[in-house]
C-alpha cells in the first residue's frame, strides 16, 4: 500500500455537506483525514474559523494537503493564503486542478459547494491529489518568488 499524505479538511455551514462527501471519498481511497469542522448544521459559521486551523496543519507539515469548502470557495482560499507556506488554489475546473499542482505546487484547494456539484468536486480532489509538482526550474523559481513576498510581509512568522 502506498504512503498517502494526511489531508486537512474544513468547511463552513455552506460547505459542510460537500465536505462530508469529500471526507467519505478520501477515506474510501485510503487517506487519513483531519476534519477541522464544521461538524454540525450550525447556521452562519464563519469560514475563517475553519480555514485557519486546517491551513496551519498543512503549513506545519501535520497534513500534506488540504481541502477547504465554503459557498464559493473564494473566502476559504483568501483566508488560507494568509498563512505563510500555503498556496491554496480556488478550483472550478479539471485543467486548473492539474495545473496548480504541476506549476504552482499548491498544497491546498478551495471549492465552492454552490459552484461545483459533488461529482465534479470529487474529480477535482482526485486530480489535485494525484498530480505531482513538475519540478521544472521556471516553476520552482516562481514559487520561490512567492515565498520571498511572504517573508517580506510576514510579521510573526520568524522567517
Amino acid at each position: 500500500m502506498e504512503n498517502k499524505p494526511k489531508i486537512a479538511l474544513a468547511a463552513d455551514d455552506a460547505g459542510r455537506e460537500l465536505k462530508d462527501i469529500i471526507k467519505a471519498h478520501l477515506e474510501e481511497e485510503g487517506y487519513e483525514v483531519a476534519d477541522f469542522g464544521l461538524h454540525s448544521s450550525q447556521p452562519s459559521a464563519d469560514y475563517p474559523d475553519y480555514a485557519l486551523p486546517a491551513s496551519e496543519a498543512v503549513a506545519s507539515g501535520e497534513c500534506g494537503f488540504g481541502v477547504l469548502v465554503c459557498g464559493t470557495g473564494i473566502g476559504m482560499s483568501l483566508c488560507a493564503n494568509k498563512v505563510p507556506g500555503i498556496r491554496c488554489a480556488h478550483l472550478t475546473d479539471c485543467f486548473s486542478a492539474e495545473a496548480t499542482r504541476l506549476h504552482n505546487d499548491a498544497n491546498m484547494i478551495a471549492l465552492g459547494a454552490r459552484v461545483v456539484g459533488s461529482g465534479l468536486a470529487l474529480k477535482l480532489v482526485d486530480i489535485f491529489l494525484s498530480t505531482p509538482f513538475s519540478g521544472a526550474e521556471r516553476h520552482a523559481r516562481r514559487i520561490n518568488k512567492i515565498a520571498d513576498i511572504e517573508r517580506k510581509y510576514c510579521r510573526d512568522c520568524g522567517k
